[in-house]
C-alpha cells in the first residue's frame, strides 16, 4: 500500500528557462502492446525500412571531431556511418563503403586523417566522402566519373554536443525533428561538459526492452531498493510530447513507498555528500533534505566554480529525465548527464548495443581530462555500476519470457505512460495510422 505524499514541486515555472510545467496526458487506449514488437525478425525488419531510415540519429561527440580531418565511424543496425569535420569546419556523414566493390574506407572507430583509401584498390575519397582518385582509371571503359562515383551523402547536422546525422535524404530539418528539445535541454549547457566514461554493452534483449526499462519508475522498489531512501519513485511528473517525453525524478526524498518520510538512511547521506552538503552538520529530517542540497548548491555555486543560473530549484537534485525518440535515454542532472543510446542488433531481434556515456560539468576554470578510450563487452563481464547491473540483470530474463508461448504482451499501468507513447510514436512511423494493438 502506497503511502503517498505529495512531493513540492518548484513553485514558479515562470522563473524556469527548462519548461517544467505538467503536460496533458493523451488517450492512448490500454491494449496489450504486442510481445512480437520485440521478438520477431519480420517486425524488426518493419522498424529498419520505416522508421531507423527516416529519423536522425545520434551520431558522434562534437569533442571527438575538433580538428579538421577528425572522423568517428559509428555503427546502426547494418549500416556503418562515417562522420567527418572537413578542411573548412564544416560536418559530413556518408556510409562507409567504397563505390567500387563495397569495401570500407574507415578503419577502426576514430582517427584523422585528409583522405579514406580503400586498401583494396587504393580508390580515395576526402573527408565529404568525395571520390578523388581512381588508380588506372583509363581501364575502365565505362568512365569512372568522381561525381557519379562519390560515396552517397546522408542530411547532418549539430544540436547540443553532438553531430548527428539521417539516412532519410528527406529527413525534416534537425530542429523541427527535436522540437522541443532544445529549449528543455540547452539550459543544462551540455556543450560544457567534459565525456568522462565511454562503454558498450552487447546485451541479449531486443533494443526497446531496454527504452522500456528506462522509462518507467515502476520497477525501482523491486529491482533498485536502496534507493528509496532518497529517490521518490511514485510522484513522478510524466510528460510526452509529439516524439519525445520525459519524467521529472525528485531525488534527495524519501519514497512515497516508505511510510516514514524523515528518515535520513545511507543513500540520502550519500546523496548529500555527492553535492558538497555535510550529512552531519544537517539538523532536519528526510522530509527537508531535498531543499536543503538545493539551498547549499544555490549558495555556494560562485564558489565551486559552477553556474545554476539558467536552473530552476528542482533541477539542482532532480533527475530531469528525457527521451529523444527514438533511442536516446538522458538521465541530466545540474552537474551531469548519463547518455543511454541503445542500438538495434545487425539481425537478431534479441539482441542490442547499449551505449553508455557520463558527461561531468568542470568547474570554471579547470582543464578537461583526457578522453577515456571506449570499451566494449558483453553483459557480465564488467560492471557498469551498482544500478545499471540490476537493471541489466532483468533483460534477458525479459527477453526471454517475451519469447515465452505463456507470455501474452505489455499490460502497461498509468506509471508506465511513457513506454505506451513510445510506441505509439514508433506506430507513427510503421503506419500511416496507428495500428491497432492486439486485444
Amino acid at each position: 500500500m502506497t503511502v503517498y505524499r505529495k512531493i513540492e514541486r518548484f513553485a514558479d515555472p515562470q522563473a524556469s528557462k527548462t519548461p517544467c510545467e505538467k503536460a496533458p496526458d493523451p488517450d492512448l487506449g490500454h491494449d496489450i502492446i504486442p510481445k512480437e514488437r520485440y521478438t520477431s525478425t519480420e517486425f524488426m525488419a518493419t522498424e529498419w525500412d520505416r522508421m531507423w531510415t527516416k529519423v536522425w540519429l545520434m551520431g558522434a561527440w562534437l569533442g571527438d571531431l575538433k580538428h579538421p580531418g577528425d572522423y568517428v565511424v559509428t555503427k546502426i543496425g547494418k549500416e556503418s556511418i562515417v562522420l567527418t569535420k572537413d578542411e573548412h569546419g564544416k560536418f559530413n556523414a556518408f556510409y562507409n563503403v567504397c563505390s567500387h566493390r563495397g569495401n570500407q574506407v574507415a578503419y577502426g572507430a576514430s582517427g584523422n586523417t585528409d583522405r579514406f583509401r580503400c586498401a583494396y584498390h587504393l580508390w580515395e575519397y576526402n573527408l565529404r566522402g568525395e571520390l578523388v582518385n581512381v588508380p588506372d582509371a583509363e581501364t575502365f571503359p565505362q568512365g569512372a566519373p568522381c561525381d557519379k562515383l562519390s560515396i552517397v551523402k546522408l542530411p547532418c547536422d549539430v544540436w547540443g554536443a553532438w553531430v548527428w546525422f539521417s539516412m532519410n535524404p528527406d529527413v525534416e530539418p534537425l530542429s523541427d525533428f527535436l522540437g522541443m528539445i532544445p529549449e528543455h535541454l540547452d539550459p543544462y549547457h551540455m556543450d560544457r561538459m567534459a565525456l568522462v566514461n565511454d562503454v558498450t554493452v552487447e546485451w541479449d534483449c531486443n533494443w526497446k526492452t531496454s527504452v522500456d526499462a528506462f522509462n518507467e519508475t515502476y520497477h525501482v522498489a523491486g529491482t533498485h531498493p536502496q534507493l528509496m531512501g532518497f529517490i521518490e519513485d511514485y510522484d513522478v511528473q510524466i510528460d510526452t510530447y509529439e516524439r519525445h517525453n520525459r519524467y521529472l525524478i525528485p531525488f534527495g526524498a524519501v519514497s512515497t513507498h516508505i511510510e516514514d518520510g524523515t528518515i535520513i538512511d545511507d543513500g540520502m547521506r550519500g546523496f548529500m555528500q555527492m553535492h558538497g552538503f555535510d550529512p552531519n552538520g544537517y539538523k532536519g529530517d528526510g522530509l527537508g533534505a531535498r531543499r536543503a542540497v538545493q539551498r547549499h548548491l544555490r549558495e555556494n555555486a560562485k564558489k565551486m566554480g559552477l553556474d545554476y543560473s539558467d536552473l530552476n530549484d528542482d533541477q539542482l537534485t532532480d533527475d530531469y529525465h528525457y527521451l529523444i525518440f527514438p533511442n536516446l535515454t538522458w538521465n541530466i542532472h545540474c552537474n551531469s548527464a548519463m547518455l543511454f543510446r541503445q542500438r538495434p542488433h545487425e539481425s537478431d531481434p534479441n539482441k542490442m548495443y547499449y551505449d553508455l556515456q557520463n558527461y561531468m560539468m568542470l568547474p570554471e576554470g579547470t582543464p578537461h581530462p583526457e578522453r577515456p578510450q571506449h570499451r566494449q563487452f558483453k553483459h557480465g563481464e564488467e560492471s557498469i555500476g551498482e544500478v545499471l547491473d540490476q537493471d541489466a540483470s532483468n533483460l534477458a530474463m525479459v527477453q526471454a519470457g517475451m519469447n515465452s508461448s505463456g507470455f501474452r504482451g505489455l499490460w502497461i499501468s498509468s506509471q508506465e505512460l511513457r513506454i505506451r507513447h513510445f510506441h505509439k510514436t514508433l506506430d507513427d512511423y510503421l503506419h500511416r495510422n496507428p495500428i491497432k494493438w492486439l486485444k
